[in-house]
């Protein structure tokens, strides 16, 4: 089994500068002008790529831009995309890029987790994650508590983004009415809340290693 790099090897290699590692993903967006432009360059990628990485990559394809996610942090690959993409002169947005999940805190994993995935339709990744298979969804996490906390909302989003967008995340969020509930961890991830005490926490690849 190939050993996964990590984060911080991938981003000091050289070639990668169009990825983002949003936690277990390294990921790029291309803005097209059409679709036609989306599908030369989904053509190319999909000559880049044999069998056997086809398995750890995503695409997304769209009118406005292609969005291209790897499960494995594949240097080699990454930097063959990158280069596909400027020969057909589309440009990278790094700016765009996220990947969500939907955290639920719990008393005992073990309880609810069958159940989530069973309404979800998703598959299990270790004994606290859920990923839908087709890999459309947002990801599925549970969270331990302590002990329980009857007011207070039970379940939140995070927002992985790119670690060098957080901060701007994070100052758009609070300029949009939040507030900072917690920046211990930061940057591996800050909470926030909205005007009512819902929270959601930013997070990036930072201090995960």
């Amino acid at each position: 089994m190939t050993v996964q790099i990590t984060a911080r090897q991938f981003h000091e290699a050289d070639g990668v500068e169009d990825w983002r590692s949003l936690y277990h993903l390294v990921s790029a967006h291309y803005r097209t002008g059409s679709l036609a432009e989306g599908i030369a360059l989904v053509d190319e990628i999909g000559q880049l790529a044999g069998e056997s990485e086809q398995h750890y990559l995503n695409i997304d394809l769209r009118h406005a831009g292609v969005t291209v996610s790897l499960s494995r942090r594949d240097i080699g690959l990454a930097r063959q995309i990158s280069a596909a993409a400027r020969a057909l002169r589309i440009p990278a947005d790094p700016t765009a890029m996220q990947h969500i999940n939907v955290t639920l805190d719990v008393l005992v994993g073990a309880d609810v987790l069958p159940f989530w995935r069973a309404l979800l339709g998703y598959r299990a990744i270790g004994d606290d994650y859920l990923a839908d298979p087709a890999r459309r969804g947002p990801g599925f996490g549970v969270q331990q508590m302590e002990a329980a906390r009857p007011h207070r909302n039970r379940m939140h989003l995070d927002i992985a983004v790119p670690h060098d967008q957080a901060e701007a995340r994070v100052a758009a969020a609070l300029a949009a009415g939040g507030h900072l509930v917690s920046a211990t961890h930061a940057p591996m991830w800050w909470v926030l809340a909205d005007a009512e005490g819902n929270e959601a926490c930013v997070a990036t690849w930072v201090g995960r290693e």
